[in-house]
């Protein structure tokens, strides 16, 4: 999905979700002032309650909802409130060694991946219909347990979802390996196998998205999961699981297990019985990952981790448009995303009107209950992010860098933050070094294209870029240049499920998405059978 048709989504109102009011209006009338049209859908009515129930709050293991070992729960949060949407079984380590007995029994002698493969592709066919059919019920979890406006749930994260499902169904029967030409007297051929027993950890920004990228090309594959949930985002996976035991996957296959990472987080990557880990989160977390499956069994590990992405705006930019495309850019998602545009380099001739229109542009940003339409932005994830975002626009005020809007919470109650612009940033404050993860965006000027290959790579991370020219020989020079994992030219988080995704240097190793999505959960064989009759050769 290109970005502009992503943006123009965005920016439309979702007629449906007045089934998720009081009896109250959908939309939004958009107001008086600055954040007065946010301020109102924030603080003047109590926020909507969705009619979803909330169902599947225990751990799946082996086919069944079950409760922890330890018999604990933990509640999930309204980021809008911080009021307790539910308490959830609380996985941890005994937890974990259940889900993995589970899934390798299912591997080792359960139906999964002794099935035709044609068998598994019509189970993932069927759950992307049973997705299409539940698309607002997932759609209203996802909004009411992370925040993100409803209409960017259901309007293009759940057909999303159900897109990559059907992508990897379709792989399932194409997967095959090789007959290969030996010196000798041989028959060589290589074997494309499952993994075995695969751990992920996902997410809390993306939680059904990121379900989607490891799960679905997992069982195409052939493999069983234990599947790790973010501890503040739980409820949509649950739900997505039962759907696809619903579809057909049988007992085993997959298993869910809510909980924190220090334990059940850690379990997982440490397993004895586990063949592989993919794990997506910090890079700080990545390490402990990493680290755990290397002491373990040194199983396999793929990581997509943070970001700090340059977005490069060029001399002959149209600045509404670049401004326009920048903003989405960082804003999407409220700023919670791993490859936000987070550092946007304005060249000279253009950066003084472009730090005029993108202040006036977030200042018109609206903010406020994701369950009502046209909303832009909803609160962030919970309060230690909230905390860690207002301490780096403090950063930022302090080192100097002038702050053109925002900077302060937004309402008085949640989790959420005034769209926020910085200007006069310098590479070496901490607003332009650090992963914020949040709806504050800094500009950069600068002046020469070596100049800015040069600042745009000089960062640990390296997970993507945007450039906005009309020149073609500019955004040939930028794509080659810049070290990065993903480059998108006058676009920005384009994510059909054919593109891989994945970082350079410490954004991670390894790529999601696509053919090479499928890299991740199999094995090559190599059999080499002797030619008892090679007279012909």
């Amino acid at each position: 999905m290109a970005a502009r048709r992503l943006s123009s989504l965005l920016s439309r109102s979702f007629t449906s979700a007045s089934s998720f009011s009081k009896g109250r209006p959908s939309s939004v009338s958009r107001g008086i002032g600055k954040y007065s049209t946010a301020a109102a859908a924030a603080d003047a009515e109590d926020p909507i309650i969705p009619s979803v129930k909330v169902d599947y709050t225990k751990l799946l293991i082996n086919g069944q909802f079950v409760d922890a070992a330890s018999e604990k729960t933990f509640p999930t949060l309204d980021p809008r409130t911080g009021d307790v949407i539910a308490h959830v079984a609380e996985g941890d380590a005994e937890d974990v060694n259940r889900a993995v007995a589970a899934a390798r029994k299912a591997f080792d002698e359960g139906p999964w991946p002794k099935m035709t493969a044609y068998e598994r592709s019509r189970v993932l066919f069927r759950f992307a219909d049973l997705i299409e059919k539940h698309n607002d019920d997932l759609a209203a979890l996802e909004t009411w347990d992370n925040g993100k406006p409803f209409e960017q749930s259901a309007k293009i994260e759940i057909p999303m979802l159900a897109r990559f499902f059907r992508y990897y169904a379709g792989y399932a029967d194409k997967i095959h390996g090789l007959t290969v030409p030996a010196d000798g007297q041989y028959h060589v051929q290589t074997l494309h196998e499952p993994i075995g027993v695969a751990g992920q950890i996902i997410p809390w920004n993306f939680p059904l998205l990121m379900f989607a990228w490891k799960v679905a090309p997992a069982l195409a594959c052939g493999n069983t999961i234990v599947l790790k949930t973010a501890e503040q985002t739980p409820l949509s996976a649950l739900y997505a699981a039962q759907l696809l035991h619903e579809a057909g996957l049988p007992p085993g296959a997959l298993n869910v297990v809510s909980g924190f990472g220090p334990t059940a987080g850690a379990a997982v990557a440490s397993h004895m019985d586990i063949d592989k880990v993919a794990f997506t989160g910090s890079t700080a977390t990545g390490k402990i990952v990493l680290e755990l499956a290397a002491k373990s069994n040194l199983k396999t590990v793929t990581l997509e981790l943070g970001g700090k992405s340059p977005f490069i705006v060029c001399e002959d930019a149209d600045v509404d448009k670049a401004v326009e495309l920048a903003h989405f850019a960082l804003f999407f998602n409220q700023g919670q995303c791993c490859c936000a545009g987070s550092r946007t380099f304005v060249h000279e001739r253009v950066y003084d009107e472009f730090v005029e229109k993108a202040k006036a542009r977030a200042a018109r940003r609206v903010v406020g209950d994701p369950f009502k339409g046209g909303i832009e932005q909803g609160p962030q994830i919970d309060s230690d992010q909230f905390e860690k975002i207002l301490k780096y626009i403090d950063y930022g005020i302090k080192g100097g860098a002038t702050l053109e809007t925002g900077g302060e919470r937004f309402g008085s109650k949640g989790y959420y933050i005034q769209p926020t612009v910085f200007s006069n940033v310098k590479d070496d404050m901490r607003i332009a070094k650090d992963e914020i993860f949040g709806p504050v965006q800094t500009v950069l000027k600068y002046k020469e294209l070596d100049e800015v290959i040069k600042r745009a790579n000089n960062s640990r991370y390296g997970l993507a870029a945007g450039v906005f020219t009309q020149n073609i020989d500019t955004a040939n020079t930028l794509t080659r240049a810049l070290r990065v994992g993903s480059v998108w030219i006058n676009c920005f988080d384009v994510f059909d499920a054919s593109i891989p995704f994945g970082g350079y240097k410490m954004s991670g190793n390894g790529r999601e998405k696509g053919i090479y999505g499928l890299k991740n959960y199999l094995q090559v064989k190599a059999v080499v059978t002797p030619l008892k009759n090679p007279a012909w050769l």
